[in-house]
């Protein structure tokens, strides 16, 4: 990533010799730049204090093991609970979650120790604009395939199918009390393109089980581009099948489309002198 290039034929003299420590200064510097750049990572700019005990983290059915400090998992309230608890009643360091998806457990850990998760949410700071690391592209739904990561998706055994990363770790976020990580997902996910319809409805109905009804900033942003991306919607055989299943995704959807026409029509419409606006 960081290349040096000290040829002999650029030397002009006698120079003084360049320490290491000032060339791993120059890279730490560098790094909190891109740091200070994202206002979501402003809570992370100093590295957590990794002095402090190994709590083991046991997730899934399969039981995989994670490894964390104490004052990392500390940044979650839930976590920062269940730790003490356990100190009090039996002085155990190991934090059973037989529900969660050790994958989007990753992700989580990742956001407590470096403040992103991969792919990472980069700054073009020439264009003002946010992208995903390594994804190249706009969101359109019509350029399936075109401009998508492949880590956009992930398999939940709880889902039995693919649904979008992001949508995953929003959710977990919720549980664990991390604002800041929900926010971050829900601004990765907006740049995500190329998902098949199949692959959005089911994320959609993901979030409406895994939220509560007071969060509805996940489920507006799926209402949003379905309506956004009607014409594509209404041709597909996956859509009917699930409006047919039914939901509260759906009534949402419906009063969503309806508030949608109003806008319109009060555009379109001017004033009735008997019924001003």
């Amino acid at each position: 990533m960081f290349k040096r290039s000290f040829a002999s034929k650029d030397r002009v003299g006698k120079t003084a010799k360049l320490s290491k420590r000032s060339f791993r200064d120059n890279v730490k510097e560098k790094m909190l730049e891109q740091k200070m750049d994202s206002p979501l990572m402003g809570e992370y700019v100093a590295s957590p204090p990794l002095t402090s005990a190994i709590i083991t983290v046991v997730v899934g059915k399969d039981q995989r093991l994670f490894a964390a400090h104490e004052d990392v998992l500390c940044h979650s309230p839930y976590f920062a609970a269940m730790i003490r608890d356990q100190f009090f009643e039996s002085g155990t360091r190991r934090i059973p979650l037989p529900n969660e998806e050790p994958e989007i457990f990753s992700c989580v850990l990742e956001y407590l120790y470096k403040g992103d998760y991969y792919p990472r949410l980069l700054q073009d700071k020439r264009r003002n604009t946010w992208m995903l690391e390594g994804v190249v592209g706009t969101p359109d739904l019509k350029q399936r395939g075109r401009g998508s990561s492949s880590e956009a998706t992930i398999f939940l055994s709880s889902v039995g199918d693919l649904i979008l990363r992001d949508t995953a770790v929003y959710c977990a976020a919720g549980r664990y009390g991390l604002d800041e990580l929900q926010r971050l997902a829900l601004r990765k996910q907006g740049l995500q393109s190329g998902i098949e319809v199949g692959t959005i409805l089911r994320s959609a109905r993901y979030a409406y089980e895994n939220t509560p009804d007071s969060d509805s900033r996940l489920r507006a942003h799926y209402l949003a581009l379905i309506i956004r991306s009607r014409k594509t919607f209404k041709r597909s055989g996956t859509m009917q099948m699930e409006m047919e299943t039914g939901g509260k995704l759906f009534f949402d959807l419906f009063v969503a489309m309806c508030n949608h026409m109003d806008d319109i029509v009060e555009m379109q419409v001017p004033p009735s002198p008997c019924f001003p606006r």
